[in-house]
């Protein structure tokens, strides 16, 4: 039960299950996603498992046709992908188009399912099986769109459904369970850790065990499955680096100009805010010595101007009381201002009290 006991998927779909006596491990994989009994009849030309120079990077590529003559897609990728959702979308158009020959009509359009088993980090979300079915939805009355008879008849599918394509998505490296419950369950543990329960009856899994065993492949092929799980690890470590230091120079990228974009606006909005507030000090200042200067004066012509005792006493009591007033006046905008009791004290000969009151 020990990881590595079994050869990984990846490696025995490239280049050991081709023959129809293995259709049963990809028959039971399929069987066990879809929940319904699938028999692949045959495995479909592909181009995508050839071997070269760069074949480390290669996907696999499992094109089948089922006793129901549907086509299975089953895809198996290593690497990050960034257009991985487009290449999907392709890869089951461009079997539907291979697989339509020029005049035929459209009924003889194959339904197609897409099952994607990866090893990176695709998308958000916390399970580890995603599927995608299109449907027909009334946009105003919300109900499912179906076939007539006749139309179940003559295209020979009892909903729309039938016809367009199936995704699935397995996200292997979100897969963490310790205990398994169900065939799904040990399917996702074999593909993660290569192992296989010996008393396993997932579909699939008890011929893998017999076909799949390290034990049983010759020195040559070991030495080659070894080498390649080799280059692989190697491979892999190569790209999280490069994708570490891309996010390392991205985010001091991301930090400088947010440093600059940040002084920048700091210093308008200071240079803003200064103003402001410059134009308000001087505002209240310049209103203060006016008063002040316009309260001297006009007491220094009260006086010289008090040629008659009432009119001077009058004109004298009722500038004090202005100039009182105004001074209130000043240390309550003072005040609001923020200004200190003691400098408002100090510029307007108020007690602390008074102004305390204000």
């Amino acid at each position: 039960m020990g990881k590595n006991r079994y050869i990984r998927f990846d490696w025995a779909a490239k280049y050991m299950l081709r023959n129809k006596a293995d259709f049963a491990i990809f028959e039971g994989l399929i069987s066990v996603l879809v929940n319904e009994k699938v028999t692949i009849v045959e495995l479909l030309d592909t181009e995508s498992n050839k071997e070269t120079k760069d074949d480390k990077y290669n996907r696999v590529d499992i094109k089948a046709k089922n006793s129901k003559g549907e086509i299975i897609l089953v895809e198996i990728q290593q690497t990050r992908e960034y257009d991985y959702l487009q290449r999907m979308i392709y890869g089951v158009a461009k079997t539907i188009t291979e697989h339509l020959n020029s005049g035929d009509p459209y009924r003889e359009v194959k339904k197609v399912f897409s099952i994607n088993i990866i090893y990176f980090d695709l998308g958000q979300g916390d399970d580890y099986l995603y599927h995608g079915q299109n449907m027909l939805i009334g946009v105003h009355t919300n109900n499912k769109l179906e076939l007539t008879d006749y139309e179940r008849k003559d295209l020979g599918v009892l909903s729309p459904e039938q016809v367009f394509p199936e995704y699935y998505v397995i996200r292997v490296n979100e897969f963490d369970k310790d205990t398994i419950n169900s065939w799904l369950e040990e399917w996702m543990d074999y593909l993660k850790n290569e192992r296989i329960r010996p008393d396993t009856t997932a579909p699939g899994l008890q011929e893998a065990r017999q076909r799949l065993d390290v034990l049983m492949m010759s020195d040559v092929e070991r030495k080659r499955y070894e080498h390649d799980l080799d280059t692989l690890v190697r491979d892999t470590d190569v790209m999280r680096t490069q994708l570490l230091e891309a996010e390392i120079k991205g985010r001091k990228k991301g930090l400088a100009e947010g440093r600059a974009e940040g002084l920048e606006k700091g210093l308008a909005e200071g240079r803003a805010e200064g103003r402001a507030e410059g134009r308000a000090e001087g505002l209240e200042k310049g209103r203060a010595e006016g008063l002040e200067k316009g309260l001297a004066e006009g007491l220094e012509k009260g006086r010289a101007e008090g040629l008659e005792k009432g009119r001077a006493e009058g004109l004298e009591k009722g500038r004090t009381e202005g100039r009182a007033e105004g001074i209130f006046a000043i240390a309550r905008k003072m005040k609001e201002k923020g200004k200190a009791i003691e400098e408002i004290a100090e510029m307007t000969d108020l007690s602390i009290a008074d102004i305390e009151a204000l």
